[in-house]
Formats: structure tokens, sequence, C-alpha cells
């Protein structure tokens, strides 16, 4: 492969991976803020071991999500930068909300959330996790706004040799952004409501003791799954209408787009059927045992339609890197060679590798031990009295 081959591919398998991590992040956090105030308003046991236990998984995973997120930045700046001068003050001011998002509102309110069980107030510390849940939704809706400009340029003008933003408001009204958004963040609830249904289904199916806790999480996952596979699928058609009036020829000409479109499109109908075949039995689900290895074998499905999704969406575009403005080829950092390219894609792919299957073995283990081994909430030790 030439040099051009191999930053896209170095892209796309980091875009890939590090989009496993936010679908999680987009799908857990709400469930934990809606534990959480079950918690605040119960204060039973069942209730805060619930929350204290999907909530250690959220914090692993979006621990780990952060370090892919640095790693693709450099990304940027490495292969990119003929994209960076030629739209950067456009493409680059929503990358840069995100990033004081994520970077500093999100993490922020996290760590008080982290750090304040039994040490804020009740309902304050209950806020600090819907702020999270919040400003997790704004990052998304940052990154689709940057996405959406690379599909179609609305907002900007060309000036010489490059585009200035000239109007903001067609900016965030975007018709590639409209439908886009809501079907990123459905696609987070349809990923957030099968983790949580798998490992439920993986405790039940052990009898293991804590039945009550996993059984009103299975439960909670069927009806999650449910709603968000409905909206996932609605906003992917809805997409159709706006996608295809800047972009006409997006799925015609595109092999690989067309592919990931029709087997995205396989896979949302069967986890929709799935979805909706639980919500009718939700009732006797935790009971039914043999259901429990079927929710495992299908927990994955999500994850595999939403990076088929992310490919479509980005295949269909080529060979622009922003339609009808900027190829693929121009966006490409002048005089990147292959030694170099070669060197960075075995060290970005090789790290976000490691990272997703760390991710991935530590929340495994954090399942597999169950409620009573979690870190997050744990009260402290009394201090030792003092003697003379």
């Amino acid at each position: 492969m030439d040099v051009l081959d191999l930053a896209r591919l170095q892209f796309a398998l980091t875009g890939s991976l590090h989009f496993l991590f936010v679908v999680l992040t987009l799908g857990l956090a709400p469930l934990v803020a809606i534990m959480h105030t079950r918690y605040a308003r119960t204060g039973t046991t069942l209730d805060e071991r619930m929350t204290r236990f999907w909530g250690q998984i959220y914090v692993t995973n979006y621990a780990l999500g952060i370090v892919t997120g640095i790693v693709m930045e450099f990304q940027f700046g490495l292969s990119w930068s003929g994209l960076t001068h030629y739209a950067g003050d456009v493409f680059g001011a929503p990358l840069a909300m995100e990033t004081l998002i994520a970077f500093f509102l999100e993490s922020t309110f996290l760590g008080l959330w982290i750090f304040g069980w039994h040490r804020l107030p009740k309902w304050l510390h209950v806020a600090t996790i819907w702020l999270v849940t919040l400003t997790a939704y704004a990052s998304a809706f940052w990154i689709m706004v940057a996405n959406s400009f690379l599909q179609h340029p609305a907002g900007a003008v060309r000036d010489g040799e490059v585009l200035r933003l000239d109007d903001f408001g067609a900016l965030l009204t975007n018709p590639s952004l409209s439908m886009a958004l809501p079907h990123v963040l459905s696609a987070g609830l349809t990923v957030g409501g099968f983790v949580v249904m798998g490992a439920s289904a993986y405790h039940l199916f052990r009898r293991t003791p804590d039945r009550e806790l996993f059984s009103r999480s299975l439960r909670m996952g069927i009806w999650t799954s449910f709603v968000g596979t409905m909206m996932v699928v609605g906003f992917g058609f809805a997409q159709f209408g706006p996608v295809t009036s800047v972009q006409p020829d997006k799925f015609a000409d595109r092999p690989l787009a067309a592919f990931g479109l029709g087997f995205m499109i396989f896979l949302g109908h069967i986890l929709q059927l799935v979805a909706l075949l639980l919500v009718v039995v939700v009732r006797w689900a935790p009971r039914w045992r043999f259901l429990h290895p079927l929710i495992l074998m299908v927990t994955p499905l999500p994850f595999a339609a939403a990076i088929l999704g992310w490919i479509a969406r980005e295949e269909g575009r080529q060979p622009w890197m922003i339609w009808e403005r900027l190829k693929v080829a121009d966006a490409l950092t002048p005089g990147l060679t292959e030694a170099q390219i070669t060197l960075s894609f075995a060290g970005f792919v090789g790290v976000l590798t490691l990272l997703a299957v760390a991710d991935y073995l530590l929340i495994s283990r954090i399942i597999r031990r169950g409620p009573d081994q979690i870190a997050l909430g744990e009260k402290p030790a009394p201090a030792p009295a003092l003697t003379f």
C-alpha cells in the first residue's frame, strides 16, 4: 500500500477502536445516572450496590477511552495537516469545544462523582453524574458537528486557499447532522442496554447469589435495548433524505460503503427483533435460563453494527475529505513518507488495540467478580484512634 492508503487504513482502525469506547460510554452514562437517582430516592442497599457495580464498569471504560481520544488527536496533527491548513478555522472549532467539554467539564464532574461518595450531599452527588451524562452527550454533539461539516461543508466560504467560517448557525443546523446525532446517541443506548443485559444474563445463568440485583439489571437492559433499537433504526432510515440531498451517490459508487450500510441494517433489524421479543417476556426473562446464553451470544452485535455504520458514513464520502471541497489525497500531510506512516501505524494501532483488550479484560473481570468487590463508593476505613 502507498502512503495514502496506509494513512486511511490507520485512521479507519484507530477511529473504529476509539468508537467502541465512545458508544459504551454514551450508553452506560444515563443508566448509571438513573440507578443513582433511584438509590438517592430509596436509600436501599440493593440500589447502592447496583449503582456502584455498573458505575465501576462505566468509569473503567471512560478512563481508557480518554487515552484513545488523545491518540486520535495526535493522528490529526501527524497525518492530516492538509486538512487543518485548509479548514482548521472551521473544522477546529467544534473539535476544540469537544476537547474542552470532554477533558475538562466531563472529567471534572466524573471526578466529583467518583470521590464524592460519602462526602457530598446526597442530591448534589446525584447531580454530578447527571452532569457527566449531559457533558458526554454535548461532547458527542460537537464531534458530530465536526464530522457533519466534512460530509456537507455548511456555513463555510472559500477565502483564498482556505475555508473560513461564515455562518455559525448553518454549521449547527447542518442537514447532515440533524438525524445523525440522535442516531449515534440511540446506538449508544443500544450498546449500553445489551452490555447490561449480557452481564446480567451471565450471572443469572450461573445462579450467583445476587439474583435480585441482576434480575433488575436485566430488565433495565431489556427496556433500554428496546428503546435504543427502535430509535436507532428509525433515525437511521430518517437520515437517507438529508444525506442523499447533499451526497446523491453516497452508497451507489462505493462498494464498501454499500456493504457496511447493508450489513448494518441487517444487524439493526436482528437487534430490534431480539429486543422486541425480550421486552414481551421481560417479566419472566430473569427466570428463563435458556434465554441467558442467547443474550450473551448477541451482546457483541451492537458494537459490530456501530462500526459498520461508521464505515458506511465515512467510506461513502470518498474520495473527498470535505465533500466537493478537499480530496483525501490533498488533506494528507505533505512530505509524509512510507516509513513514517508505517511507524505511526504500528504505534497508534498497537496502543489502541492494547487499550481495547485491556478494557475488555478489566470489564470482564469486574463482571465476573460481581458487586461485592467494587472499589467505587467504598466507605473509607475509620481513622485509627490516637494514643499517647
